[in-house]
């Protein structure tokens, strides 16, 4: 897969990148290209991306803070933070230095480091997976210690509501009110102590956090409570009540639930940490003399050689030099069958070889290798926020201060106008606002569904770029495909080839008859300096039917059209035979072999030598495996499939009625098929693109999503919004199917999330007292909030379990 897949792209549009191609053939088929350029704003041409690891973070709220704190910074142009994966990621002009992010984030109140590469992004990772095992060991410790001191302190705060138990009046109740609260003490500054440091060091930056509403929650509850036992008297009518037990329970469950959470996110951000430990840290490398020697992968250097012995672990990206076995690449592909290899195919660092042994020279290590550069571009996309998200940012961002201001009012409310005891009734319901709001869920339902989806999707052989393009795969109800690489395999042949003489006629792979073979060596030159599978394949023939083709000099392509060099002094045009008739050239010599390649259902690739045409070859590919059955599959599940190809009606024809598409266009230049995409948008569809080569760029970029097979040429790869890293197109189902889960996940996550506070302030506010005469207790205001966090990542974790 000589790809770079998880290269980064432009932040304006989808553009595709710059890359030297020269695709002769067919437009679409063959497909031209030259050097096709994304349109990359000249302001974004100096910015470099910026990656801090971030600690401290707690709900949306903290992710708000650290966004704002970047974002202030001068020269940064935008700033995503991760709450999951503990990572900013900021777009900032080419001279700003990572240590200003690092301050302005220290400001803010948390603490911050650069990560300057793939090394010390895994670095950060792995310190934050131990860091949070270590977390959700010590928050358990925690529950259990509150547990074990609210328990008492919950049995005297409701012993009057159990039957059978002896009322407790006078010094007896006094103790108990007593013990109550000197217990509950090292539950409220122990236990929930990370609260109050917490909710401080969010004053010091004079913004707000789910620190701040539990703590003054808490020890709001338990100042009143002390009042009401310190001075009874202030509460008229013997309304002088505690309610410590509302201080343990909200703490306990609060610290289970950030227990339950820092387990959830360490199993989310180590599942991707677990693809990149498939590579080992050690291989096999073969000295000068000889001898092999284990060394540290991170230190082979490309040219480097090491043996991979059977069931052994291919430890960096190579070329294989010697020895044959087969190779399983599920880990990147999905694809369970295994891969032969022979000398001169490519391998991939952790893929599993089998039971041959292989000696294999090192091309790519490091950051450089396919599956380093897999894993950022899944972690790129994991920290990706889709729209939803960015709205619930933008609530979080004032949900905190507006529920401090409805706990005032709550309590001025009940104070000034409530019944006796007007200020029991007001602390009650001013704390239990203040612990119910805690916007814990909101900050975990988008970004846990994000995560497991975008995860899932990779170990199925889908990489998804952006957590925009996962929403809007939900959408598709058009997938447009490309025919030669996409429903037809990239790896074509020539199966006729035929010269303008009066030999035109004859036929056969073996080699053309007459002097054909002048014909088959000058396109074999300038095919040489193609990557189009259709140009391969004329190279290989050409390679097969004589002496390797001379040089090809001032080569020149012409996208979706063909491409033109200079060979041994003669001008030669290579490609679809509308380009060279464009240029003058007469097709009546050719007609006949056209003719028939036209009925073979085969594209064809003419050869015109100094204006003057030459002769023609017939390329085809096999249809894919799996193709038909899954066009089946999509147009059942009411997608509809269109097939767009540069390629001829008749071929377009034959691969339509294989696979069962109905609707069908052919001859289309790559601006046509950009056109026909937009035409499509214009009638309401949301359309999902297909495609593998340069001539699908323009066609990938405008559409709604953008899917580059992944064996494809580099631009449609990097112009994708998703890539295929296996040949089958059952990644298009499992995109849309993931996609589709992941937002029905995300809604009943953030409608739970959303149902908690917005429903249950009102609540907690007394807004049924009244009526019904009920007030929440904060104690079970306290105990629904924390299940709000459980269900949130419940729900999260059946989305991995269901598309496992």
């Amino acid at each position: 897969m000589a790809v770079e897949l998880a290269a980064p792209r432009a932040t304006g549009g989808r553009p595709g990148a710059r890359v030297k191609t020269g695709l002769p053939g067919a437009a679409g088929g063959p497909g031209g290209a030259g050097e096709q350029t994304g349109a990359r704003p000249a302001e974004r041409a100096a910015e470099q991306e910026l990656q801090l690891s971030v600690r401290g973070m707690h709900c949306a709220a903290c992710v708000a803070s650290v966004e704002r704190a970047l974002a202030s910074v001068n020269g940064v142009t935008e700033a995503r933070v991760s709450l999951i994966e503990e990572v900013a990621r900021a777009r900032a002009h080419a001279e700003l230095d990572a240590a200003q992010l690092v301050e302005a984030v220290a400001a803010a109140g948390y603490e911050a480091a650069p990560l300057a590469g793939a090394d010390d992004a895994l670095a950060a990772a792995r310190a934050r997976d131990e860091r949070r095992d270590a977390d959700s060991a010590r928050l358990m410790a925690k529950f259990r210690l509150g547990a074990a001191l609210g328990a008492p302190v919950v049995l005297l705060g409701h012993w009057e509501m159990i039957p059978g138990l002896p009322s407790l009046e006078g010094r007896v109740l006094q103790a108990a009110w007593w013990f109550s609260g000197l217990a509950v003490l090292p539950v409220l500054f122990h236990v929930g102590g990370g609260f109050f440091s917490g909710a401080w060091a969010a004053w010091k930056r004079r913004t707000s956090d789910m620190n701040t509403l539990v703590a003054l929650g808490t020890s709001a509850a338990w100042a009143y409570s002390t009042a009401a036992v310190l001075a009874p008297g202030l509460f008229p009518g013997g309304s002088a009540r505690p309610f410590y037990e509302a201080v343990a329970v909200v703490i306990t469950l609060v610290v289970l639930g950030q227990a339950i959470e820092a387990r959830a996110k360490g199993r989310t951000a180590r599942a991707l940490r677990a693809l990149f430990d498939l590579a080992p840290e050690t291989a096999a490398r073969l000295a000068s003399d000889g001898r092999t020697e284990t060394v540290p992968v991170a230190s082979l250097q490309p040219g480097d050689r090491v043996r991979v012995r059977p069931g052994g672990r291919v430890p960096v990206d190579g070329r294989v030099v010697s020895g044959e076995s087969e190779v399983d690449e599920s880990m990147l592909t999905g694809e369970s069958v295994p891969v032969a290899k022979f000398p001169g195919g490519t391998v991939t660092g952790g893929t599993l070889n089998g039971t041959g042994a292989m000696v294999v020279e090192v091309s790519k290590v490091g950051a450089e290798t396919v599956l380093a550069r897999i894993v950022d571009t899944v972690a790129r996309a994991q920290a990706a926020k889709p729209p939803v998200q960015r709205t619930v940012d933008k609530v979080a961002a004032w949900f905190v201060p507006a529920v401090l201001a409805a706990a005032a009012a709550t309590f001025a409310g009940w104070w000034l106008a409530g019944p006796e005891p007007r200020l029991a009734i007001a602390a009650t319901t001013a704390v239990s606002v203040l612990v119910i709001a805690c916007p814990c869920a909101l900050g975990l339902a988008t970004p846990l569904s994000v995560m497991i989806a975008v995860g899932q999707a990779a170990r199925h052989g889908v990489l998804i770029r952006s957590g925009d393009a996962l929403q809007r795969a939900r959408k598709v109800d058009t997938v447009v495909l490309d025919k030669t690489g996409t429903l037809t395999t990239a790896d074509l042949d020539v199966t006729f080839a035929a010269a303008a003489r009066v030999e035109e006629g004859a036929t056969g792979a073996d080699g053309p008859t007459g002097d054909a073979g002048n014909f088959v060596q000058a396109a074999g030159a300038v095919a040489a300096a193609s990557e189009h599978p259709a140009a391969r394949a004329v190279a290989r023939y050409a390679a097969r039917s004589g002496p390797p083709p001379k040089e090809a000099l001032h080569f020149s392509a012409h996208p979706g059209r063909g491409a033109s060099a200079v060979v041994e002094g003669r001008r030669v045009l290579l490609g679809s035979p509308s380009f060279l008739a464009a240029a003058g050239v007469r097709a009546e010599p050719l007609a006949a072999a056209l003719k028939e390649i036209g009925l073979r259902g085969e594209t064809p690739v003419a050869v015109a030598v100094d204006g003057a045409a030459a002769g023609v070859f017939g390329v085809a590919g096999a249809l894919r495996e799996g193709a038909a059955e899954a066009v089946g599959r999509l147009a059942a599940a009411g997608v509809e499939p269109i097939m767009l190809t540069g390629d001829t009606e008749e071929s377009a024809t034959q691969v339509a009625r294989a696979t069962g598409i109905q609707r069908t266009q052919a001859r289309l230049s790559p601006e046509d098929k950009e056109r026909e995409v937009r035409a499509l948008q214009r009638q309401g569809r949301v359309v999902a693109m297909v495609g593998d080569g340069i001539n699908d760029a323009p066609a990938l970029a405008a559409a709604d999503v953008g899917i580059a097979m992944g064996s494809g040429a580099e631009a449609a790869v990097r112009t994708g919004d998703v890539a295929l890293l296996g040949d089958s197109l059952r990644g298009v189902e499992t995109l849309l199917r993931i996609s589709r889960a992941a937002q029905r996940n995300i809604a009943q996550n953030l409608a739970g999330a959303f149902a908690y506070n917005v429903a249950g302030i009102p609540v907690a506010a007394g807004v049924l007292y009244p009526s019904t005469g009920l007030l929440l207790s904060p104690m079970i205001a306290g105990a629904a909030m924390a299940f709000s966090s459980v269900t949130v990542v419940a729900n999260a974790n059946r989305l991995r379990r269901r598309l496992g």
